[in-house]
């Protein structure tokens, strides 16, 4: 028996370069990942993170970002500045000391 099998895949090249490029920082080659990927596949019997379909508002979202739209404010977000101490300038255009 061999001790290593061929494997081909095809992917996007951006996604490719982008990850590559991340391999690199880490010190991995393409095949150290594709290996590490295919334990944590084996040590968890399935893949190593959660893959779900996702709810209407997390859809909604999503194409909301893919148009651009998603620059509204959260619905929790606080409408008003919070109050740092910070005084207004004084006519001239000075700092205010605090006091």
């Amino acid at each position: 028996m061999p001790k290593t099998a061929m494997i081909r895949a095809r992917a996007e090249p951006e996604l490719k370069l982008e990850a590559e490029s991340i391999f690199l920082e880490l010190g991995l080659t393409q095949t150290d990942a594709i290996n590490l990927f295919y334990r944590q596949v084996v040590l968890h019997r399935g893949l190593p993170f959660r893959v779900a379909i996702p709810n209407a508002t997390t859809r909604a979202a999503i194409e909301a970002a893919r148009r651009g739209d998603d620059r509204q404010a959260h619905p929790r977000a606080r409408r008003k500045p919070v109050d740092l101490g910070a005084r207004p300038p004084d006519r001239h255009g000075m700092p205010v000391a605090a006091g």
